[in-house]
């Protein structure tokens, strides 16, 4: 059958031949459409259970845990930067059941930089990009730029502010979050992947020159109250790609647990209009 979900997820796992047992999210029917959802730091796709069924009608969607997030394990002797994610992510969509050849990608926070290294290395395949609050551009990176204020922003990242109304994050999300992450070696992973984030900023000037080259069609949606990648990001991107869409949400940087509802129907008006 090519049907996963119609419209609740199915969670399933699936082991790659290069050792990562990978926890995935996946619902529509096999045939339509694929998007991709690569999540955020810390959570894992479980932030997406609001998003996917109003995407799964008219698109296969696959939200895959990343390596050392979530639900996916992976050999001890696995090495945590964002090359191996986007590696590895290179595998899982080759090896899943009915490989799509074609896939638009949403990416969020540590989702971005790893799908724009994996956009890079398979860009025939990448039929539109869709970040959220993932940045290509200096201009983006807030506090990060100011050493002094950083405790303090990334203090406010790991809490609820800029959220209009705190009780439409739903605790249990940030509970299990939490939980995943306090299991014994994550810590370590998070502070491989912390280290090596100095390699995005790196790749800017390359992923613009691509977004120049390509004019890959790109939708930008953002939480505009997010204290670390701060709305400039979301705007820079017209910079390289004239066309593309930026819609400023009144969210923080989770703003798909707060805006599902928006951020979903900017998503099927995007692709329907451009891709299918």
């Amino acid at each position: 059958m090519n049907l996963v979900s119609a419209g609740k997820a199915v969670t399933q796992y699936l082991t790659l031949s290069t050792g990562e047992n990978i926890f995935y999210r996946e619902a529509g029917l096999t045939t339509s459409p694929t998007i991709l959802l690569l999540h955020s730091y810390p959570p894992s796709p479980h932030q997406y259970r609001n998003l996917i069924p109003i995407l799964s009608p008219r698109y296969r969607v696959i939200a895959p845990d990343l390596t050392g997030f979530g639900f996916t394990t992976a050999p001890a002797n696995d090495t945590y930067t964002f090359d191996s994610l986007a590696s590895t992510i290179s595998t899982f969509l080759t090896e899943i059941p009915t490989p799509p050849e074609k896939y638009s990608i949403y990416i969020f926070d540590y989702g971005a930089p790893t799908g724009f290294r994996f956009a890079l290395k398979h860009p025939k395949s990448i039929q539109a990009i869709i970040p959220q609050n993932g940045n290509t551009h200096v201009e983006g990176l807030g506090a990060f730029c100011n050493t002094a204020s950083v405790r303090d922003a990334l203090r406010r990242f790991m809490e609820l502010d800029g959220t209009i109304d705190p009780n439409s994050i739903a605790p249990e999300s940030y509970t299990l979050d939490q939980y995943l992450l306090d299991r014994p070696g994550k810590k370590e992973i998070q502070l491989d992947l912390f280290y090596d984030y100095k390699t995005n900023v790196e790749k800017y000037p390359e992923w613009q020159a691509w977004f120049r080259s390509s004019h890959v069609l790109l939708l930008a949606v953002w939480g505009k109250n997010d204290p670390i990648f701060v709305k400039p990001g979301a705007e820079a991107y017209k910079t390289d790609l004239p066309k593309a869409g930026v819609h400023l949400l009144d969210a923080a940087h989770f703003a798909v647990d707060s805006h599902e509802k928006e951020i979903g129907a900017l998503m099927v008006r995007f692709l329907k209009r451009h891709v299918i």
